[in-house]
């Protein structure tokens, strides 16, 4: 399988909410063996995707992995306009609600810290509550997990699980019969 097959094969298993515009973004590793061949593949898939409202970007890459950000641009956006998220973000080192800025940030905290920053949840789409409650929390007593660990709305992040697990299921199905991933993608 080749670089741009394994990221077509990443999307649907694991950004198919995203694509469906569900969520904001979602998160995949990938594994590839050149730099270059990475960066030039990402480009075409950006280009492939981008009138549909959607980017993706390496925000962390190693020897022969790479940690790809798949983001609804508009989601994005909104999110990081959010007077409370970008308060949060603010006390967190973010600058701003610049997308470009934002995630050259949250880049360069995943680089220092060596692990995911608590804040990352704010980019995937989590409710703000949840991310402060993780953080509160130091990662326990939440009331359940599922793509998140959920602190406060415990009925809503069920339905909201339970939406994204259908819109995977279906999307898996429609690629395995021959749709495309542009043809999965909602523009937005």
């Amino acid at each position: 399988m080749n670089l741009f097959e394994s990221i077509e094969k990443g999307l649907i298993r694991h950004c198919s909410p995203t694509l469906a515009s569900l969520k904001t973004a979602s998160l995949f590793t990938l594994e590839f063996t050149c730099h270059k061949e990475l960066n030039r593949v990402l480009r075409k898939w950006n280009k492939n995707l981008s009138d549909k409202g959607v980017a993706m970007i390496a925000l962390r890459e190693t020897d022969n992995r790479a940690l790809i950000y798949v983001f609804r641009k508009n989601k994005l956006r909104e999110a990081l306009c959010c007077p409370k998220i970008e308060r949060f973000l603010r006390g967190s080192g973010y600058c701003g609600t610049n997308i470009g800025a934002a995630l050259s940030t949250l880049r360069a905290h995943l680089t220092e810290f060596g692990e995911f920053p608590h804040e990352i949840g704010v980019f995937l789409g989590y409710p703000l509550d949840d991310v402060i409650g993780f953080i509160k929390n130091k990662g326990q007593n939440c009331k359940c997990t599922g793509c998140w660990k959920v602190y406060c709305n415990e009925c809503e992040a069920v339905k909201t699980f339970a939406r994204y697990k259908k819109c995977e299921t279906i999307y898996m199905r429609l690629w395995e019969q021959g749709k495309s991933v542009r043809q999965l993608t909602v523009a937005a």
